[in-house]
């Protein structure tokens, strides 16, 4: 006997679901909001910090008067970051003890050298609330900092750097960043025959640091705006460090140091593909013939089928800058079509990827 047909499938209707079935992976990906802002909220006030300070574990009324708040929303939070995995429980005589895991200590301390505080602190008050306009973004292919801030894109980087107090947020995500994958882009190629670097928008100058501790001969000079340039030099570039140097300038605008190798990481994900082109034709003009330029992005499959994460920063880059996440073989073709030739990629396994392409050698130097 033939088996009874779905009644709504032949009205043209779904089928009924399989009672079994639960949208589990659906719902977390609903609230997932929730989860960051439990850690953000939680970086701001100071848990992690306070539980580093006490050296034991302390309960949620002692956290809740050290950091001002109130008894009963400190528990929860307590309870959510435990679930989360960032904090342990003690029992001791029927009450709750909290401290943090290791994991929380080494990353969302702000006192520790690989602390990723800022770059939380970064994400909860200028990401998320570009991500608030992510429709528009989608609907409109452009950023949204004018509705997220009041302020004109109109200039990329006078938008990013709207105000001292916001470039100082972006210098220091910049720094936790290269903190932790700055020494894995920097050797992802032998680098040693490149002496004079320069990082082209280096920012807070932790990547040139992770170069000058992997390779002790080189010398690095960083270029970027004038006043991040005063930032780095006052902030997060010690004059003990003498192999980094400083240029002031804009790099779409002003003459380029001539370097044997130049370090672009996280900057043509911002940029069309005309500006990368526009900026890959300067670096090669003052490229030393036999030197190259290493960029440092995070790379889509070639297939566009993931990672996730860089799936993600794309849609991150039509929120916040011009630019886009590319594959490796996009960034080969910028590459080729600004003259650098015998390019290659690195995968480090890690957030950041690495592309090398070269300028070849004068004909003196064959």
């Amino acid at each position: 006997m033939a088996e009874r047909e779905d009644v709504g499938s032949i009205k043209g209707e779904p089928a009924t679901l399989a009672t079994d079935m639960y949208p589990r992976k659906i719902l977390e990906y609903m609230e997932g909001f929730l989860i960051s802002k439990t850690v953000f909220t939680s970086c701001e006030l100071g848990v992690f910090d306070v539980l580093l300070a006490a050296k034991r574990p302390l309960s949620a009324e002692e956290i809740s008067q050290a950091v001002g708040a109130s008894l009963d929303g400190m528990q929860r939070l307590l309870a959510a970051c435990t679930g989360l995995q960032l904090l342990k429980t003690h029992q001791d005589q029927g009450q709750v003890f909290y401290s943090n895991t290791e994991q929380s200590r080494v990353f969302l301390t702000r006192s520790s050298p690989l602390s990723l505080y800022q770059s939380i602190q970064y994400s909860s008050r200028t990401i998320y609330l570009c991500w608030h306009y992510l429709t528009d973004a989608v609907r409109e292919g452009r950023n949204q900092y004018e509705k997220a801030f009041g302020v004109s894109s109109k200039d990329l980087f006078e938008a990013l750097y709207r105000s001292d107090e916001e470039m100082v947020k972006f210098m220091h995500l910049m720094n936790s960043i290269w903190n932790i994958c700055g020494k894995d882009v920097v050797t992802a190629f032998d680098l040693t025959p490149f002496k004079v670097i320069c990082d082209l928008g280096g920012c807070s100058g932790a990547l040139a640091k992770q170069c000058t501790l992997a390779y002790p001969e080189c010398s690095v000079t960083l270029f970027d705006l004038p006043k991040v340039v005063r930032v780095s030099r006052e902030h997060f570039v010690s004059e003990a460090n003498q192999r980094i140097s400083f240029q002031e300038g804009d790099f779409f605008k002003d003459s380029l140091p001539v370097a044997d190798l130049y370090f672009l990481a996280r900057i043509l994900h911002d940029w069309t593909d005309e500006r990368c082109i526009e900026l890959l034709c300067r670096i090669y003009k003052a490229c030393k013939p036999g030197g190259a330029v290493l960029l440092v992005e995070s790379l889509l499959n070639e297939d566009g089928s993931g990672p996730l994460t860089a799936q993600l920063y794309s849609l991150n880059m039509l929120v916040q800058t011009e630019g886009r996440e590319r594959t490796g073989a996009q960034y080969a073709a910028l590459l080729a079509a600004s003259g650098f030739t015998n390019i290659q990629q690195r995968l480090t396994g890690k957030i950041y990827d690495a592309v090398l392409g070269h300028k070849e050698k004068s004909n003196k130097d064959k």
